[in-house]
């Protein structure tokens, strides 16, 4: 048994002496979006500090913890705040929760995550389907020995997010009038935004939307033969030509209010699965 799979064991017999629920869905909640186990029916939830190998959340509007429940009656374990490769973590430790969610039974991964728009269609607060990615970050959590009961070694990345759940996503949102988009994805190691010149290359290799997140945990999920569905908030126009000094405060107020959106389509997505 390798260590991850020792690790991954640790976490699981701790979780399951304090839940006896049994999640079908995983979910990570990206900043400023946390607001959404409001509409968890919450049984257990699980300080990130007291799981076994689990490493805590350092930035603003992540709250850490675990949070075990239903939602739309399907049982879930929530990630209220997410790991990122800016606050000094290994890709391994950044997807170890979604080694966990799987070891617990998850087979479907919903991952949010708060982006800057460089689509000069897009717009602070909307929402975007993710339908594929770039990575930039350099790293990739499956470098190292692999473990075949995790994973093959050579995982196909020709969907990475799963079609039926995208097309089920864009029903849920035409039926609850709800704007979306639909893109590309690309994850830069962060912490600083990007300058005018870096957001015109990453405009011209394909992304739509840019952030610090999500790719190294969408990579385990499909490792993890998991079904994807990423959904990013708008959260400011990166438009080279336009740009403009960023205020912290007002992305968390713009994800703040495309939150109810969001948790709706998530709710509403979630109890047709």
């Amino acid at each position: 048994m390798t260590e991850l799979r020792k690790k991954i064991n640790d976490a699981v017999y701790y979780l399951k002496e304090k839940t006896s629920l049994k999640p079908r869905i995983g979910i990570i909640l990206g900043t400023g979006l946390g607001g959404l186990v409001q509409d968890i029916e919450i049984e257990t939830d699980v300080s990130y500090k007291n799981i076994p190998h689990f490493p805590l959340s350092t930035v603003e509007s992540h709250e850490g913890r675990l949070i075990f429940g239903h939602v739309s009656g399907k049982p879930v374990m929530a990630m209220q705040g997410r790991f990122h490769y800016y606050e000094g973590y290994s890709m391994q430790q950044i997807t170890f929760p979604v080694r966990v969610m799987k070891a617990m039974g998850c087979d479907t991964l919903i991952v949010s995550n708060a982006c800057g728009g460089m689509n000069p269609t897009y717009t602070p607060g909307d929402i975007m389907i993710i339908a594929d990615h770039i990575n930039l970050l350099g790293d990739n959590p499956l470098i190292g020995i692999n473990d075949d009961e995790l994973g093959p070694r050579f995982p196909d990345m020709s969907e990475p997010y799963t079609e039926s759940l995208i097309q089920l996503a864009e029903r849920v949102a035409l039926q609850e009038r709800i704007k979306i988009q639909k893109g590309v994805y690309v994850a830069v190691t962060g912490p600083n935004l990007e300058t005018r010149a870096e957001y015109r290359f990453l405009r011209t290799i394909g992304a739509d939307v840019v952030g610090m997140s999500t790719v190294p945990e969408v990579i385990v999920a499909v490792h993890s033969d998991m079904r994807v569905l990423g959904l990013s908030v708008v959260t400011d126009s990166c438009l080279p030509d336009a740009l403009k000094p960023v205020d912290i405060a007002e992305i968390l107020r713009i994800a703040g209010e495309a939150e109810p959106k969001l948790t709706r389509l998530i709710a509403r997505t979630i109890a047709l699965m």
